[in-house]
């Protein structure tokens, strides 16, 4: 017979976990996040369990089940690998009328626990016949439908009021953010930048209006007075707007400014954070910014001004002190004069500097030189934005990543 499947409101209720081991690690996080109080009895527990014991998000008794343990309590899991401790925990509750789950049987459970997932309000739950794996494989596919639109239509969802600004990542349409997508999903109209995934646009529907906000370098550009204006005005008349954007919308974006602008005109902003491509373009060429030993602090700088120009707020002098890793953003066109300013205020000549172009796109390339021939190089390798300049000795770690593998690589 197939069984009944129930949602069930834990806030503030007791649920009994006997067992300790990677079950109840599995599943106690869980129950937590549906606002139980969780009691847990076993004389040892995982070290996570330990953790949520000692901050005191669970209650921990270190002993062994002894009846009368599921006393008071509207659900009880027993997941010990002692059938016979199992078995009694489940006659203890079934005497009580308390519903419980039995892991290591799953004919002898009263109750089964659902594979189950999240996408944005929606919860599901599957149950096969006592399978898990089947259960969590079809859990998996439903729940990838919902997220990325596929199991939905836009129409049904309720999507949130005003203007979204979403970030969405470095490139790569793979890297936006799990709710990114599911708000460009709902989306009436994308107001999308030259840098944002375009991949992701042709996954629109056809009704969903589009506006190319793309500024062009010493080209092309539509103002950023403009862009608000679009928002606002879209917005107001009952519109969903998503403002797509390359990155982090508040990382070099102008998130902030189309924020506020959004606030002094009475529409609401949900801000997605993005994966910057300061971090994330390095890392897909191998470059940790980051690295024990060699750099424990990095910084990003925008160079869309060089050194010395008015408009500019960068302390150069002290970036060329310190001696953690520097991430130039919109430095191609400026290259020369930064790296002249870098070595009068003190970083050698010989700094390690990788220059990547087209981060986590399928055209993406690098090159590496010195701080005293990155000029040159990028002129020669005509180097072009979008490209992210890493300047600092984790350079050299990524290069003794790849000879390891070089040598790995050649036979014997």
């Amino acid at each position: 017979m197939p069984p009944y499947l129930l949602g069930l409101r834990l806030g503030g209720r007791r649920v009994l976990v006997v067992g300790g081991g990677r079950v109840a690690q599995r599943r106690v996080p869980a129950l937590l996040d549906a606002g139980a109080e969780v009691v847990l009895v076993s004389p040892s527990v995982t070290a996570t369990l330990e953790g949520l014991a000692e901050r005191g998000r669970i209650t921990w008794h270190r002993r062994g089940y002894r009846r009368g343990d599921c006393a008071g309590a509207w659900l009880v899991q027993a997941v010990t690998d002692d059938a016979k401790v199992n078995g009694d925990v489940v006659a203890e509750a079934d005497a009580a009328r308390i519903w419980s789950v039995r892991a290591d049987d799953a004919e002898s459970s009263p109750a089964w626990t659902p594979a189950s997932g999240h996408a944005g309000d929606a919860t599901v739950g599957v149950l096969l016949g006592g399978d898990p794996r089947r259960a969590a494989g079809i859990r998996d596919a439903v729940v990838e439908g919902l997220r990325d639109g596929a199991l939905e239509s836009r129409h049904s969802r309720s999507k949130p009021a005003g203007v979204a600004l979403v970030g969405g990542g470095p490139g790569d349409p793979g890297l936006i953010t799990v709710r990114g997508r599911q708000l460009l999903a709902m989306a009436d109209v994308v107001v999308a930048d030259r840098l944002a995934p375009g991949g992701l646009l042709d996954e629109l529907a056809a009704d969903v209006e589009v506006i190319d906000a793309a500024k062009i370098p010493y080209g092309r550009t539509v103002t950023q007075d403009r862009i608000n204006e679009y928002l606002v005005e879209h917005a107001r008349r009952g519109r969903f707007v998503v403002r797509l954007k390359g990155g982090d919308p508040f990382v070099f974006g102008r998130g902030g400014e189309e924020a506020l602008y959004c606030a002094r005109h009475g529409v609401p902003v949900t801000v997605v954070p993005g994966i910057t491509s300061a971090v994330a373009v390095p890392s897909a060429a191998g470059i940790p910014v980051t690295h024990r030993g060699v750099a424990q602090e990095f910084h990003v700088v925008s160079a869309h001004v060089p050194p010395g120009h008015p408009d500019s707020t960068v302390d150069w002098e002290s970036l060329a002190r310190a001696h953690g890793t520097i991430v130039l953003l919109m430095a191609v066109e400026r290259m020369a004069l930064i790296a002249a300013a870098l070595m009068r205020y003190g970083r050698s000549s010989g700094t390690p500097v990788a220059v990547v172009q087209d981060g986590t796109l399928p055209g993406q390339r690098a090159l590496t030189a010195t701080l005293g021939t990155v000029a040159d190089e990028m002129a020669a390798g005509d180097v072009r934005p979008p490209a992210i300049v890493v300047v600092g000795d984790v350079v050299n770690v990524a290069r003794e990543i790849d000879m390891i593998r070089a040598d790995l690589g050649r036979d014997p």
